[in-house]
């Protein structure tokens, strides 16, 4: 695809093996669009790392074709690499310079670098300017780490657990401020263990398992693939047989531990309302009821299910 087009980040049957045969990306294809903020999940070994490596060009795929803003990143690095940014899970700071030279120094090194005041300004470090880098905290290292990021004003920006070793606080201000530039027009690839993260920031994601991608679109479409649940006490002298039947209310199945009865459904509103109305005819009261949509956690520990059962 021509640059300026829709799609920034083209990925097309990839794959990438490994000296004794080793296969951790396994034919996976999937496209970014300009200014959209896509994650990438995946449990240990799923091949996450593997991709990120092929995108930000640090090697060469086995097969397959990657494209960055019209470009393979490895083969034309100096055609992509000045547009984009990358934030490593650590970059290897040295630890005697302060956080100013430290951004000063990676600033002579980059074309129309932003201001240092302005990138420690925007990562909340301004007060940290003259500290030496051993004197940074684990969240100050990673907010360092991403203010390196945003020196060149990238078109695409490659996010590696931004947030990790952050409080909840400096997390929604990295939060805040990845939407910003994913506003702006930047865009942005992320990989993340915070599922949460990845529920409030990604326009679309996709989930690997196995070097292959099990899962893909918005969050709500992959989260729509999995069950709600419903959870409650039989009421006394009730058994699982008394219950209204189950399949009409749209509940796929059940299970029961002692008195407790769990439904999972697909149709959450129908089975509830049908459950509670129930509930009220005979005058009986469901304790413990627990009502719960299903969510992106769920879709991720189910595939991680299946990766156990498939080992």
């Amino acid at each position: 695809m021509a640059e300026g087009m829709a799609d920034v980040i083209e990925v097309e049957e990839l794959r990438r093996t490994y000296a004794g045969g080793f296969e951790a990306v396994s034919g996976i294809s999937f496209s970014v669009a300009r200014g959209e903020l896509f994650a990438l999940l995946g449990t240990n070994g799923a091949g996450k790392t593997s991709t990120v490596e092929l995108l930000e060009g640090l090697a060469r795929p086995t097969a397959g074709t990657v494209r960055v803003l019209g470009h393979d990143p490895y083969t034309e690095r100096a055609a992509v690499r000045p547009r984009t940014g990358v934030m490593l899970q650590e970059a290897g700071f040295s630890s005697e310079l302060t956080v100013a030279e430290t951004v000063r120094m990676w600033a002579g090194c980059t074309s129309g670098a932003r201001p240092v005041d302005e990138a420690l300004d925007m990562v909340g470090l301004p007060r940290r300017a003259n500290v030496r880098v051993k004197q940074l905290s684990g969240g100050e290292r990673r907010r360092l780490d991403l203010a390196m990021a945003l020196l060149s004003r990238p078109e695409v920006l490659f996010l590696d657990e931004p947030t990790t070793g952050l409080d909840a606080e400096g997390r929604r201000e990295t939060w805040e401020l990845v939407r910003t530039l994913r506003d702006s027009g930047t865009t942005v690839l992320l990989t993340t263990h915070y599922l949460e993260e990845a529920e409030e920031l990604a326009d679309r994601l996709a989930i690997l398992h196995n070097g292959r991608i099990a899962a893909r679109g918005r969050v709500d479409e992959v989260v729509a693939a999995q069950p709600s649940h419903i959870s409650f006490e039989l009421p006394d002298g009730y058994l699982v047989g008394d219950l209204p039947p189950l399949a009409p209310l749209g509940i796929n199945s059940h299970e029961t531990a002692g008195r407790t009865v769990r439904l999972r459904t697909s149709e959450l509103q129908r089975a509830a309302t049908g459950l509670l109305l129930w509930a009220q005819e005979n005058q009986v009261e469901l304790r413990g009821l627990d009502v719960r949509s299903a969510s992106l956690e769920e879709a991720f520990l189910h595939i991680a299910r299946e990766q156990e059962t498939t080992r």
